[in-house]
């Protein structure tokens, strides 16, 4: 028997005036976790959370590629897009990512992926260019709807297990 998801586990820390760090425990591989990650038809299941549908989910996985996620939430549309700067395949994951309502909001996020005992932890360190934009990342009420997104994205994981 499995164990359960670890609902609303995610660790939201501040390591500096311009960077926040979001730790969550996975109960599954990180193979998986990563494909759940980088995976279009995956990504649209999970990365709404419970606030939304996705609309579009567009992914070229490659040094130079771009990304670009569009939700409907609220009755409103919410799109972001990036580009990838390093892919190290189940391991780490490099990218811009720019909230197209403020294109001068542009931020770095390095993703880890480590595993121990078939369990993984995954590190999404966002690097903000001052501190407003990472306040006005943290005032937004992005943290209830990236808890949702990483008890779903477990959920799916551990499916595909």
């Amino acid at each position: 028997m499995q164990a359960a998801t670890h609902s609303g586990s995610a660790k939201v820390t501040l390591p500096s005036d311009t960077e926040i760090l979001i730790t969550r425990e996975f109960n599954a591989p990180k193979h998986l976790v990563y494909k759940a990650w980088t995976t279009p038809e995956l990504v649209e299941k999970y990365w709404a959370g419970r606030r939304g549908r996705m609309i579009s989910v567009e992914i070229d996985l490659r040094v130079g590629g771009k990304w670009r996620y569009v939700m409907e939430g609220g009755g409103s549309e919410i799109a972001f897009n990036g580009e990838f700067r390093e892919i190290v395949e189940n391991e780490r994951l490099v990218n811009t990512e720019v909230y197209e309502a403020m294109p001068d909001s542009g931020v770095l996020n390095i993703v880890t992926f480590t595993e121990q005992d078939g369990r993984t932890m995954l590190h999404l360190l966002t690097q903000c260019p001052d501190q407003t934009i990472r306040d006005g990342i943290i005032d937004s009420g992005m943290e209830g709807g990236m808890q949702e997104q990483m008890d779903l994205l477990e959920e799916l994981a551990r499916s595909m297990a």
